[in-house]
């Protein structure tokens, strides 16, 4: 190891590294992994000694030592055009940007892995030790990959009975505080507009839109699109119901690019957004705050759920006990102009 003037100079190690803070090297390797707590005081003059000596730790020689690849990986089913789009700054965008920061903290990188045609012989070299499965389906292909690799498992958003760990997100609580919204705002007459797959959040809204509607003696107007068409296929698909089935005077789009696709319909048939439509979607993303006017959503504490979701896998990675479901925080309703609510 060469010092600026070009000498060579012996490189520092773990026990340099205790020697300078008054601990044991096997503290010292605890705060650097994060396996085990180390408290605040301890950790200040280990980070202090780190500075002063200038010392690098040596991950893959750990790796190789302990067998790890320090690498986790996040994976989501959902199509592109759902999970990301044109702008790349969608739901499982924002899950990964929060859990790389997490596993970092840890000394561990964050792959993430977005949906791709034949994944199992496309992951077959890459080396993880872990997974985060965002939103799985019904049947999904990515658990079944993952159970024959034998890599542990949190999913978020989890498939009832599934016995890997989760973080539980309360997708009736977020389907009824949007369609009580959307009544409370005077819609009376207004389709949800969901994804056809059997993920768990789409199965949730349709059955809590269903009876919300029935209990206010309202019209039922369930309009499933494939979650691949996406924008695109929420705009045709909006068209058709008004065509078929009369006026509307709200939409709900959970998935919010068929939000984005239902207000390109609304706009294209001359319809006033809140005064004739009101609308309304799940997601509080950058389409969401981006639209004009722009839609009122839910914030659904991603930075937590992604931290709670890493921090327990790491944690089984570790070799600690992990919780089976940990629920995520309560969502928010975000109120804004595309339901007369700014």
């Amino acid at each position: 190891m060469n010092g600026p003037d070009g000498t060579t100079r012996k490189r520092i190690t773990v026990k340099d590294v205790a020697r300078a803070a008054g601990v044991s090297p096997g503290t010292v390797s605890n705060a650097i992994s994060g396996k085990r707590k180390v408290d605040s005081e301890t950790r200040a003059r280990i980070d202090a000694a780190i500075r002063d000596l200038g010392y690098v730790p040596n991950l893959a020689a750990r790796g190789m030592r302990t067998g790890r690849a320090n690498t986790i990986a996040i994976f989501s089913s959902m199509p592109t055009a759902v999970a990301a789009g044109p702008s790349k700054l969608g739901f499982l965008m924002e899950i990964a940007a929060a859990a790389a920061i997490t596993a970092l903290e840890r000394n561990v990188a964050l792959v993430l892995v977005p949906p791709i045609e034949d994944p199992e012989t496309a992951l077959a070299t890459i080396p993880f030790d872990g997974a985060i499965l965002l939103e799985p389906e019904q049947d999904d292909p990515y658990t079944a990959i993952l159970q024959a690799r034998g890599v542990p498992v949190v999913a978020i958003g989890p498939v009832p009975g599934t016995p890997a760990p989760a973080v539980r997100l309360d997708h009736a609580e977020t389907a009824g505080a949007l369609v009580d919204h959307l009544v409370e705002a005077g819609a009376r007459s207004f389709p949800l507009v969901v994804g056809l797959s059997q993920r768990q959040s789409n199965r949730v809204f349709r059955e809590v839109y269903a009876a919300r509607m029935a209990e206010a003696g309202l019209p039922c107007r369930i309009v499933e699109v494939p979650e691949a068409d996406a924008m695109a296929g929420a705009e045709a698909a909006l068209l058709r119901e008004i065509d078929d089935n009369g006026p509307i005077d709200g939409v709900l789009a959970p998935i919010d690019a068929m939000a984005t696709g239902a207000m390109a319909a609304l706009r294209a048939r001359g319809l006033r957004i809140p005064q004739d439509v009101r609308v309304a979607t799940r997601y509080d993303g950058i389409r969401a705050r981006s639209e004009t006017p722009p839609l009122t959503a839910m914030d659904l504490r991603l930075d937590d759920v992604a931290r709670l979701a890493t921090e327990a896998l790491l944690d089984l990675l570790d070799g600690s006990e992990a919780e089976q479901i940990i629920d995520a925080p309560a969502p928010r309703l975000v109120p804004r102009g595309s339901t007369g609510s700014a």
